[in-house]
Order: structure tokens, then sequence, then C-alpha cells
């Protein structure tokens, strides 16, 4: 099976927004987006990558979250996803918001015009690429053992790919709170149709999943 570029379990508002302005330590996601609001869907099952307690959810959405690791051999992040940190690297002792064993389990592609040297935190090993998503996603294919390749966001990062063509499918998680300002995916997911095919399925919990898949 070739493999495949996707995109799993990302949040926007039903207005299209993923991220605020003004990301910093203490708001990652920026100013005006709440995070627990966007991903309190994720979080509530079972299988999340983040979960650090037994328990949760096993329905649809468990489902869900369970794919976010299925058959993934490495991850492609933005910079603003690393930290909110800006320019040259200043202190490459800080290793970003995940702790001594981050949820990714892969090599991680971070995408920055200042590189800086690879460093491994238990299974994840981070790497810092100055590149265009097609060299971005050939490196990590390149990485991967046959597998396939997860854009991780932020959302962006997410755009520039799905501008240049180069996702194959994706899971969007449309939450049901309007945010009005900040970092926009899309105008309209329907925007999208003419490269993508799209379901949706509405959950239990009010959240409604897009379904990409290339035509």
């Amino acid at each position: 099976m070739a493999q495949r570029v996707r995109v799993h379990c990302m949040s926007v508002s039903r207005d299209g927004i993923g991220a605020g302005h003004d990301q910093s330590f203490e708001q990652p996601f920026g100013t005006a987006v709440n995070p627990e609001a966007m991903f309190s869907w994720a979080g509530a099952t079972a299988s999340w990558p983040n979960r650090t307690d037994a328990g949760g959810t096993r329905g649809f959405e468990d489902h869900l979250t369970r794919d976010f690791t299925r058959n993934i051999g490495a991850e492609i992040m933005g910079r603003n996803k690393f930290g909110p940190l800006r320019g040259p690297w200043q202190d490459h002792e800080w290793q970003g918001w995940w702790g001594d064993e981050p949820p990714f389990h892969t090599p991680v592609f971070v995408l920055t015009h200042h590189e800086r040297p690879s460093f491994t935190l238990a299974d994840t090993t981070f790497h810092f690429l100055d590149a265009t998503p097609q060299e971005a996603i050939e490196k990590a294919k390149a990485a991967t053992d046959g597998k396939d390749v997860r854009i991780g966001g932020g959302i962006t990062t997410l755009r520039e790919f799905i501008d240049a063509d180069l996702i194959d499918e994706m899971h969007i998680a449309v939450v049901p709170v309007e945010l009005g300002d900040g970092i926009r995916l899309w105008q309209s997911p329907d925007e999208l149709t003419d490269r993508y095919h799209l379901e949706r399925v509405t959950a239990p919990s009010g959240v409604e999943h897009h379904f990409f898949w290339k035509r």
C-alpha cells in the first residue's frame, strides 16, 4: 500500500478557527482559544494519546482517537506547535511542551527557518527542517519504514500542505463554538470539495466530524 499523508483529530471552531493570535507559554493556542473547549471531545475518549488516567468513553469518537496513531511512522508540525519561541533558537535546553515522554512515539519533523540539532525524548526524536512542504514530506516518508505521515498542525502549517495539494485524507472536528477572530483553516469546508470528497458525521458530543479524501 502506498504511503499516505494524513491529518487526524484536528479541531476548529464552527467558524473555521483553530488557533488565536499572540501565542505564549501561558496560552499555547493564543488568545481567545480555550484548548479544553476545542479538544474536550477527544480528551473524553479512552484512546486519546494524552490521557494520563484510566477510563474514558468507548463510542464513535474513541474510534477516531484510536486512529490517531494507526500506521503513522512520522509527524510533521510547524514551529508554532512545537513552542511559542520565534527567531533564532536562544535556548536549546527547552525541548517543547510535551515533557519527558511526548505522545508521538515516532520521528517528528518541525518546520522552522532556524534549524537546531535533533534530540530524542523517550521514543520520539525531533528534527528541525528549513524545507518546503514537499521536501518535508520526502524526508518524513524516508523515516517511516513504509508507514504514513501525519500532518500535526498548527493551522497555518496545515493550510500550507492543503494548498500544495499534498494531503491524501483528513479528519477535522468542528466544535460547536464561535470564536470570531483567530487563525482560520477555512471560511467553509465546502471550499475544499473541488479536490476532496467530504462526509460529515455529528457525534453525540455535538461535534461535527468532517472526513476528506482525495478525488
